[in-house]
C-alpha cells in the first residue's frame, strides 16, 4: 500500500498536466488529515511517498483514489472534532453547575436580603414578557393577588395612581428613572423607585415610615396646597370681577386680568408696576384705616371702570401679609332691583284694580300683601291689615265676624286649608258662605314660600248661570210653542236647532231633523213643495257663504196652496236663523181687502165724478130759478098778491140754501180732485173776522143770540187766502148759531201764540155726545142734537179741509150740557203756494 502511494506520489509529481487540481486537492486534503492525526515524526515522508505513488497512477485511479481518500479525511477529522467537543462540554457543564450553584446562593442571599423589609419588586423584561413581582403585595399594597398590584388604580389614589402609570410608561419605554411618594386611599404613603437594570425595568414599592412618612406627607400636603393656589389663582384670573392683592404697606402685589381692564392698564403687570389704584382716595383712606384696624372694609361706591361709572360693592380683607380685595359690580344688580321695586309696586297697583280678592302670605304665615277687592270682601279694618296679622289671626277674626263657611270641625278645616304651605301645585276650594256668597278660593304656594290666596265671588256668575239655563228653558218652550218655523244653521251648513212648527210646516221627519242634517238634505227634502233652484241657491249662500252680509226675505207660493214668508237673519257666533211664517190667511185676507178697496176707491171716483156732474148740472137751472125769482121781486115785473110772494120768498131762500150746498160740494169735489188752489195773500184778521160775523147777523138776531168778539190788539195779519178764511169762520159761526140756545153768547177769540194764528168759537149749546165726537169732521154727518137744525153736514168739513190747506189743524172740545169750543190754529207764514193735492 505504501508502494503504491508512493508510487502514486511520484507519478503525480512527473505529471501534474494529467493530474490536475483534482488531485492535488485530494493530496493535500490527505496530507492535512495527515498532519491533523499523526503523532510522530514520520509523518512528512509517508506523505512524501504517497505523493510519488500517486503520479504513477491512471486517471480514473486517481480519482477514485482521491475520492476514497476525501472521505477517509472527513471521517477522520469529524471523529477528532466529536472527541474534542466532549470532552469541551464536560468541562463547560462542571462550570456550569458551579456558577449555578453560586447564583442560587447568590440569588437566595438577594432575596432574604429583599425581604427583610416589606415592599414589592416588580422587574419586566426587555423583550416585554411578562414581569416578576416579588415581595409583600398584601402587605404593601393591600392586593390579595400579586398580579392586582400592578392595577395601581385599585389601591391608589386617583392622582397617584395616574403619575405612576405614567412614570412606569416612561421607564419602560424610554429607560427614564423615577422616584415619588403615592398615597392611598386610606391614607398610607407608598415610596416608589424605578430603574433600568441589566436591560430589565425595575419597580420597587415600599411603604413610607418614619422621617420619610413625615416627609411625605409634608410633600402631600404642598401638592395640596399648591393645587388649590393653582385652582384659586385661575379662578381668580377669570373672576369678571377687579381682585387685588396688596402688601403690608398697601402697595399693589398682584392683581388679575379684571383689574387691569378696569384701570385701563396694558396688563397685569403695568398695572402693579404703575401702582394704579381702582378706587378715589376717599375710599382707599377708609380702606387703610379699617386695615390698620384689622378690620374688613365693605362698601358700595361709585367706582369708574374702563370708563364708566359703574357701583361696586367692595370688600378688602386685611391679613399679616398685607391684604386681599375685590370689586363686585353691583350696578345692573342696583338697576335691577330698582326695576323689581317699580314692578312690585306696578303689580300691587294692577292686583288693586282686580275685581278678584288677592292675599298673600309669607312663609311665616303673616300677611304680606293684600289688595283693595280683599278688604272690600271680608269688610276688613284697614288697620288691622296693615299690622301684618297672622293667617290664622285672619281666620279667626273673619269666623268670629260669620263670614266664613260653617263647619262641623273648623281646626281639621284650618288643618287642611293650611296644607298650601306645604304643597307644590295650586288647590281649588269652593266657599259657600252664610251670607248666600259662594267663593271659588285658589291657594297657590309662592316659591320662596307662603301662599297667595285669590277670592272669586261667584255667586253673580252663578245667579246668571241659573238665569240663563232659565232662560233657555223659557227660549226652548217659546221656540217650540211658535206657530212660526224656526231653524238654525251653523257655518258649517249643518242645522243646530229647529221647532215642531218648523218640522209641521216642510213635512220633515223628527228622525231627519235629529241627527243634525246639512242644510243640503233639508233642500233635497223640502223642494216637494216649493221648487225654486233660484231661492235655495240663495238660501244655501247665505248659509255656507263666506260673506253672508245679505239678509233673504222672499215670498213664497208653494204648491200645496200655501204662501209662506221665509227670512234670514244673522247671529253673532256666524250661525244662520231661518224663519218661516205661514202667511195663508193673511195674504187671503189681503188680497179680500184690497180688492174691497179697490171697489171703494172706484165706487168713491164714481162718487165723486157724479157728484162734480151732478152738481153742475144742477147749478145752471138752480141759478136761471134764482135769476126768475129775483125778476120777480122786481116791481117792474108787476105786482105781487101776498101770497104769492111768500111763495116767491120760499123759492128764494131755498134756492140759496141749495146753492150753498151745491157750492160746498164743488169745493169738496175740487179738494178731492186735487184741483183746489189757495189764492194766498195779507190777510187783515179784524176786517176778515168782521166780515164773517156781518154774514150771520140776521141768524143772531133771529135768535136773540149775542156775538162776543174778542180779538187782540195785536193779531194784525197774516198770509192766506182771504175768502176761504172768510168761509171757514162763517160755517163755524152758522154751526155755533144752529146749536146755541136762544139769548145765549157766543165767543170769538182770536189771538198769535209762537207764530201761529189761533182762533177759536165757543157756543154754549148741549155739547156733542162723545160717541159722535170722532164722526162730526166726516162729509154728510149731521145731527140735530134736539135743534131744528138741519143741514147736509157739509159744514165741518169744509172747515177742516180748508184749515189743512192752509198747514194748520182743527181741534175740538166738548161736554155734554157745556157747549163746544172749535179752534183753528192757522201759521202766520206760508212759504208756498199750498194746493188741495198736498
Amino acid at each position: 500500500m505504501r508502494q503504491t502511494i508512493r508510487t502514486m506520489g511520484g507519478g503525480l509529481y512527473a505529471c501534474p498536466r494529467r493530474c490536475g487540481f483534482g488531485a492535488l486537492s485530494i493530496l493535500v486534503a490527505c496530507g492535512y488529515a495527515t498532519s491533523a492525526s499523526a503523532q510522530d515524526s514520520g509523518t512528512l515522508s509517508v506523505i512524501g511517498d504517497y505523493i510519488a505513488a500517486f503520479g504513477s497512477l491512471e486517471r480514473h485511479e486517481i480519482a477514485a483514489l482521491a475520492l476514497t481518500l476525501g472521505i477517509i479525511a472527513f471521517a477522520v477529522l469529524t471523529a477528532i472534532m466529536l472527541v474534542r467537543l466532549r470532552r469541551e462540554a464536560a468541562r463547560l457543564e462542571v462550570t456550569a453547575r458551579t456558577e449555578i450553584t453560586n447564583l442560587k446562593a447568590d440569588l437566595d442571599r438577594a432575596t432574604t436580603l429583599l425581604l427583610s423589609e416589606p415592599q414589592v419588586i416588580v422587574t419586566w423584561p426587555a423583550d416585554d414578557g411578562e414581569p416578576d413581582i416579588l415581595g409583600d403585595t398584601a402587605g404593601v399594597t393591600a392586593a390579595p393577588v400579586a398580579r392586582r398590584a400592578l392595577s395601581f388604580g385599585a389601591w391608589l389614589s386617583a392622582d397617584s395612581a395616574r403619575a405612576l402609570d405614567h412614570a412606569v410608561e416612561q421607564l419602560r419605554a424610554r429607560g427614564e428613572a423615577f422616584a415619588m411618594n403615592l398615597s392611598t386611599p386610606a391614607g398610607r404613603h407608598i415610596e416608589a423607585e424605578g430603574r433600568p437594570i441589566g436591560g430589565r425595568a425595575v419597580l420597587r414599592l415600599k411603604e413610607s415610615t418614619g422621617t420619610q412618612r413625615a416627609l411625605a406627607e409634608l410633600q402631600g400636603a404642598h401638592r395640596q396646597l399648591l393645587s388649590d393656589v393653582e385652582i384659586l389663582r385661575a379662578l381668580i384670573e377669570r373672576l369678571p370681577s377687579p381682585f387685588w392683592v396688596r402688601r403690608p404697606d398697601g402697595q399693589l402685589a398682584w392683581v388679575n386680568d379684571a383689574y387691569a381692564r378696569a384701570v385701563e392698564a396694558s396688563d397685569k403687570a403695568d398695572a402693579v408696576h404703575r401702582q394704579i389704584d381702582l378706587l378715589e382716595q376717599p375710599a382707599r383712606l377708609e380702606q387703610a384705616r379699617m386695615r390698620a384696624q384689622g378690620e374688613p372694609y365693605l362698601a358700595r361706591i361709585p367706582v369708574i371702570v374702563a370708563g364708566a361709572r359703574h357701583l361696586l360693592d367692595v370688600l378688602d380683607v386685611p391679613s399679616q401679609n398685607g391684604s386681599a380685595g375685590i370689586g363686585i359690580d353691583a350696578t345692573e344688580a342696583e338697576t335691577m332691583r330698582t326695576e323689581l321695586g317699580r314692578m312690585i309696586e306696578a303689580h300691587r297697583r294692577t292686583l288693586d284694580q282686580l275685581h278678584s280678592a288677592v292675599a298673600s302670605f309669607g312663609a311665616d304665615h303673616r300677611l304680606t300683601f293684600y289688595n283693595a277687592a280683599y278688604r272690600s270682601l271680608w269688610g276688613l279694618d284697614a288697620g288691622f291689615l296693615d299690622q301684618q296679622p297672622a293667617d290664622s289671626a285672619v281666620l279667626d277674626r273673619l269666623r268670629a265676624m260669620r263670614k266664613l263657611p260653617e263647619q262641623a270641625d273648623f281646626r281639621a278645616w284650618r288643618t287642611q286649608l293650611y296644607e298650601a304651605y306645604r304643597a307644590i301645585e295650586p288647590k281649588e276650594h269652593w266657599w259657600h258662605l252664610p251670607d248666600g256668597r259662594t267663593l271659588r278660593v285658589v291657594t297657590t304656594p309662592n316659591p320662596e314660600g307662603g301662599v297667595t290666596y285669590v277670592f272669586d265671588d261667584l255667586t253673580e256668575r252663578f245667579d246668571l248661570e241659573r238665569r240663563h239655563d232659565a232662560l233657555l228653558r223659557v227660549q226652548g218652550e217659546t221656540l217650540d210653542n211658535l206657530a212660526e218655523g224656526v231653524a238654525v244653521f251653523g257655518s258649517d251648513g249643518r242645522m243646530r236647532l229647529s221647532n215642531p212648527a218648523f218640522m209641521k210646516m216642510w213635512k220633515v221627519s223628527p228622525a231627519l231633523l235629529g241627527d243634525r242634517p246639512h242644510i243640503e238634505a233639508v233642500i233635497e227634502r223640502c223642494k216637494g213643495l216649493y221648487d225654486d233652484a233660484d231661492f235655495w241657491q240663495a238660501l244655501r249662500g247665505a248659509i255656507t257663504g263666506f260673506e253672508r252680509t245679505g239678509i233673504i226675505s222672499e215670498h213664497l207660493e208653494r204648491s200645496d196652496g200655501s204662501v209662506v214668508n221665509c227670512a234670514t237673519v244673522p247671529l253673532p257666533d256666524g250661525a244662520t236663523l231661518v224663519t218661516f211664517q205661514d202667511t195663508t190667511d193673511t195674504v187671503n185676507v189681503e188680497r179680500a181687502l184690497r180688492e174691497r178697496n179697490d171697489a171703494l176707491e172706484m165706487a168713491d171716483e164714481l162718487k165723486n165724478d157724479f157728484v162734480h156732474h151732478v152738481s153742475y148740472e144742477l147749478r145752471t137751472p138752480l141759478t136761471n130759478i134764482i135769476g126768475f125769482a129775483h125778476l120777480l121781486h122786481d116791481p117792474s115785473t108787476g105786482p105781487l098778491t101776498d101770497k104769492q110772494a111768500d111763495y116767491l120768498g120760499y123759492i128764494s131762500s131755498s134756492s140759496a140754501a141749495l146753492l150753498a150746498i151745491i157750492n160746498d160740494i164743488l169745493d169738496l169735489a175740487s179738494i178731492d180732485a186735487g184741483a183746489m188752489k189757495l189764492d194766498l195773500g195779507p190777510v187783515d184778521i179784524r176786517h176778515t173776522i168782521d166780515a164773517a160775523a156781518e154774514g150771520v147777523q140776521d141768524r143772531l138776531a133771529e135768535k136773540a143770540l149775542r156775538l162776543d168778539l174778542r180779538v187782540a190788539p195785536n193779531v194784525g195779519s197774516f198770509v192766506a187766502d182771504e175768502r176761504r178764511i172768510r168761509q171757514v169762520l162763517f160755517n163755524l159761526l152758522s154751526n155755533a148759531i144752529a146749536f146755541s140756545p136762544a139769548s145765549e153768547t157766543i165767543t170769538l177769540r182770536a189771538e198769535r201764540r209762537e207764530g201761529a194764528l189761533v182762533v177759536s168759537i165757543a157756543d154754549r149749546g148741549r155739547g156733542i155726545p162723545a160717541e159722535i165726537v170722532d164722526r162730526v169732521f166726516n162729509r154728510f154727518e149731521t145731527h140735530a142734537l134736539g135743534s131744528q137744525h138741519r143741514g147736509a153736514g157739509l159744514g165741518l168739513s169744509i172747515v177742516r179741509s180748508f184749515v189743512e190747506l192752509h198747514g194748520g189743524s182743527v181741534s175740538l172740545e166738548t161736554a155734554e150740557g157745556r157747549g163746544t169750543t172749535v179752534t183753528c190754529v192757522f201759521p202766520l207764514e206760508q212759504t208756498h203756494r199750498r194746493v188741495a193735492a198736498e
